[in-house]
């Protein structure tokens, strides 16, 4: 197959922040391009959506159930190969299911569902279906987060004791939601967004991170959370702090809010081991700290020929140009545009091209979400997450996804 991969777009039209964020990385490098969409849940902003990137107005849906139906009708070197999904959390489970149920791959924006239930069903018809699935936990994407990840699976931290994950912001330290803003308006509101509000939004990020870098599960929480603005009518939590258990034995904190004033997007990791310990931030993602026993602390920057293949292959810059979050939302577009590509062309991928978090990170965040609501409704109880993960394999497995598709 000598083409683009073609895809569709569910929700990103005109006023939404993460469809237009979502273009851009899928577009970095060349390799996927936009052929159809059913951006709006209004029939006309679909169609004046995607007349602002100039799609044919028959390509221009006004809701996905006719996007898909539409679709699937046409010829194959036509239609569409997968359908990115970047609609508020309460549409990602309906639309997955009729793509997936129609024969495409799916490429959905995080949270995966809106409630664990919906996801384990969701992982029951990926496998169901054979099709492929992913979810943008995009820092994941970073090129020094593949880097720890690489660095703990090769033994170089030794056992891992601690993980300590924050991201706080402070856009929502006001009731920014009562303004008109649509993106503040939906991600506090339960029917829209689910049972959590930041841990919903950010915290499973967090999570994601910190799960995917280690390689370890959370067995049990004991969550403390806090809506700060219940007073002036806000009725999702915007503040919240995890004590974590790790399946290994190592322990964890997790802090996330909404409410941090003069905090942007300041996601950082530290992972501590027996040998060795890492230190990031987003706030300068090309650098790393790398601590040791018995060594200074080492700085490592994206880019350079010490890092590893998974770094590597995450890298588009010479050293020292900023790789940041487009680069690494790009990352996971890439990789499963490439799976997809494979798939096609009855080829088997190349490893690297198969990390991208799946159906089973999708699961795992909606577990999380309802852990922690269910602790703090405990009085921060300690509080067993609800999932069995299939075991990860490591970068030099060549089935690293590919039997990944559902839980056990």
């Amino acid at each position: 197959m000598n083409r683009k991969i073609r895809y569709g777009m569910i929700g990103g039209g005109r006023g939404a922040f993460i469809g237009g964020v979502h273009r851009i990385a899928a577009s970095i490098d060349q390799q996927i391009e936009l052929v159809c969409g059913a951006f709006s849940s209004d029939p006309q902003r679909s169609k004046d959506s995607g007349a602002d990137f100039f799609l044919p107005p028959e390509r221009c849906y006004g809701n996905f159930e006719e996007m898909i139906r539409t679709e699937s009708a046409l010829p194959a070197d036509k239609r569409m190969d997968f359908v990115s999904i970047v609609t508020p959390n309460h549409l990602h489970f309906p639309a997955a299911k009729a793509a997936l149920e129609a024969g495409f791959h799916v490429l959905s924006d995080k949270p995966a569902t809106f409630n664990l239930a919906q996801a384990k069903e969701l992982a029951q018809i990926v496998k169901a279906t054979g099709k492929l699935y992913g979810v943008t936990y995009n820092y994941t994407g970073y090129p020094l987060m593949r880097q720890a990840r690489q660095m703990i699976e090769e033994g170089k931290l030794g056992e891992i004791r601690k993980v300590v994950v924050e991201y706080p912001q402070g856009w929502l330290a006001t009731m920014l939601e009562n303004t008109g803003q649509k993106q503040a308006a939906w991600r506090v509101d339960p029917a829209i967004c689910g049972a959590a509000g930041c841990m919903g939004d950010i915290g499973t990020h967090a999570i994601n991170l910190a799960e995917y870098v280690t390689g370890l599960h959370i067995k049990e929480l004991a969550a403390d959370l806090t809506i700060f603005l219940a007073k002036e009518g806000r009725r999702l939590e915007d503040d919240g702090n995890v004590l974590l258990r790790f399946t290994n034995g190592a322990k964890g904190v997790l802090h996330s809010s909404q409410i941090s004033i003069g905090c942007e997007n300041n996601l950082s990791l530290r992972v501590y081991g027996s040998l060795g310990g890492i230190e990031w931030s987003q706030l300068d993602p090309n650098t790393m700290i790398v601590t040791s026993l018995d060594k200074p602390k080492q700085i490592y920057r994206t880019g350079l020929g010490y890092l590893g293949s998974a770094a590597g292959a995450a890298t588009r810059t010479p050293s020292g140009h900023p790789e940041g979050y487009l680069e690494g939302f790009a990352n996971i577009y890439r990789n499963f545009a490439n799976h997809v590509r494979a798939v096609i062309n009855g080829t088997q991928p190349n490893p690297l091209d198969m990390d991208y978090p799946t159906i089973e990170e999708g699961v795992a965040g909606m577990a999380f979400i309802e852990a922690v609501v269910a602790s703090s409704a405990a009085n921060a109880a300690w509080t067993p997450l609800d999932y069995t993960p299939t075991p990860r394999a490591k970068y030099g497995d060549a089935s690293l996804n590919s039997d990944r598709g559902g839980l056990s």
